[in-house]
């Protein structure tokens, strides 16, 4: 992980630490090894980037392992230890907004988060259902995807709990279908590109979000377009060490490359 130093606990430590669509509730959550990614890191600051809990998929059918308790039970007990918890709600957990409102205290809640990183940038955080409204997609298309991606995280959980047994690193299996076919490609990009210019046009340095389940770090017209990724597909995290570098963490495959900071930052606003 770039930047980021071993803190004595043996853990390796961030300044910042982005999750996203966690989907606790959904039988397909990679919950072991979101835990055992969560054993080895800690982070001033804890962002839950929306999709956390999936009230959605609990509503159809009732899921909850001890997995999933020992999610929530970690994030709480690095909060009692000192990290600044922030929660973002998703299209997912939308529902339990008010549940949330009450837990404040514990952590804050917020529809949209402004953050700014050690190098003085500020990224606008938001889940990025914000923009289902503009995307365009034919019903009958959707619903067709849905089915299919239904059917591909069901069979990539399967093979990845075989790989899992025999001591193989994780493969993300349906993100690497999904990119290669075209619609879906076509759709990723241009939720990417509509995500950057929204940030831009309102004078931040760059994005971070969840909700497509595509993890990506890259600069987009000069703005930093990031996406944490998800626990289903991906099993991805967004991470800002010390100096204030993002870096994309992929299960399974270490840290991708870093965005540094390039030209004058975006001043403050009044």
């Amino acid at each position: 992980m770039a930047g980021a130093s071993s803190a004595r606990s043996g853990r390796t430590r961030a300044r910042t630490l982005f999750l996203s669509d966690i989907h606790l509730g959904y039988r397909h959550a990679r919950t072991t090894e979101l835990n055992e990614f969560l054993a080895r890191i800690e982070a001033e600051t804890i962002v839950l980037v929306g999709d956390i809990v999936d009230a959605l998929s609990l509503a159809r059918r009732a899921f909850w392992s001890p997995g999933h308790t020992q999610v929530v039970r970690t994030l709480l007990a690095r909060q009692r230890a000192g990290s600044r918890l922030v929660y973002i709600p998703g299209n997912h957990d939308a529902s339990l907004a008010m549940l949330a409102q009450m837990l404040q205290g514990q952590f804050e809640v917020h529809r949209e988060w402004v953050h700014r990183t050690a190098r003085g940038e500020r990224l606008l955080v938001m889940h990025g259902d914000q923009f289902d409204g503009d995307m365009t997609c034919a019903p009958w298309l959707q619903h067709l995807g849905d089915f299919v991606h239904g059917a591909t995280v069901a069979v990539s959980h399967r093979i990845n709990n075989v790989r899992r047994r025999l001591g193989k690193p994780y493969w993300p299996l349906t993100e690497s279908l999904k990119l290669g076919i075209g619609v879906a490609a076509r759709y990723i990009r241009n939720f990417e590109e509509l995500a950057a210019a929204h940030a831009r046009a309102q004078g931040y340095d760059g994005v971070v979000c969840g909700h497509i389940h595509r993890a990506n770090l890259c600069r987009i017209e000069g703005t930093v377009y990031a996406n944490t990724g998800d626990w289903v597909e991906s099993c991805s995290a967004l991470t800002e060490s010390e100096a204030g570098e993002l870096t994309l963490v992929r299960l399974g495959q270490g840290a991708a490359a870093g965005v540094r900071a390039t030209g004058a930052l975006v001043a403050d606003a009044a």
